[in-house]
């Protein structure tokens, strides 16, 4: 186990404050698309790229089947740099689109447009919120795209992850009513969690 890095109440700060961003993120979306936004609560563990892939498998291991899209969107600010990596899961793009009032998704173009539109909102207003927490600044990347209609494995090979081990927070999405689920990954690489347990620190003072 490589969670000696973070402390239990560490842990339980980082958690809490995510949840808060998450909570803010998801309310934005919901008065977005006036749409009802279900969250889960954020999990925080210390992991290595196999460990995402075998989390990642888990959390979608009742899925009918193992398709996914997944874009990245790296950020860095007050000495924390990392990336935002969101997977789509069981989601039809049609229904995405109607709530982003597209026109019918036609092409993988425009699935790509759709994927990097949403990433842009879900990112953004996750990490500002956290940001705002932390009493710092997040200065984002352009979202990137990871692979569409690819598995998991496949997928985070892509993204040819050059850290051992990352500090990671996973969070679900789903909106009611609609056949739409993604995960979103807030990843820390090791380098950069030491500048992040001294902004939790801070805040447990």
């Amino acid at each position: 186990m490589r969670d000696y890095l973070l402390t239990e109440d560490q842990r339980d700060c980082l958690q809490e404050i995510t949840n808060v961003a998450m909570g803010q993120a998801g309310s934005h979306l919901a008065r977005l698309l006036d749409v009802f936004v279900v969250l889960s609560i954020p999990h925080v563990s210390v992991l290595n790229p196999t460990d995402i892939a075998m989390a990642l498998q888990s959390l979608n291991r009742e899925s009918r089947n193992d398709i996914v899209h997944g874009v990245c969107q790296g950020f860095i600010g007050g000495g924390i740099a990392g990336e935002a990596m969101l997977i789509f899961h069981e989601t039809d793009f049609d229904d995405l689109a109607k709530l982003l009032k597209y026109d019918r998704v036609t092409d993988e173009q425009a699935q790509y447009e759709l994927l990097m539109d949403t990433a842009n909102v879900l990112n953004g207003a996750c990490l500002r919120g956290l940001a705002e927490q932390l009493d710092t600044h997040f200065s984002f990347g352009p979202p990137m795209l990871l692979g569409q209609h690819c598995n998991i494995t496949d997928l985070l090979q892509n993204n040819n992850m050059k850290w051992k081990q990352a500090l990671v927070v996973e969070i679900n999405y789903s909106i009611e009513n609609h056949k739409i689920n993604c995960d979103l990954l807030l990843v820390v690489a090791e380098h950069s969690i030491f500048g992040l347990t001294e902004k939790l620190n801070y805040l447990l003072d």
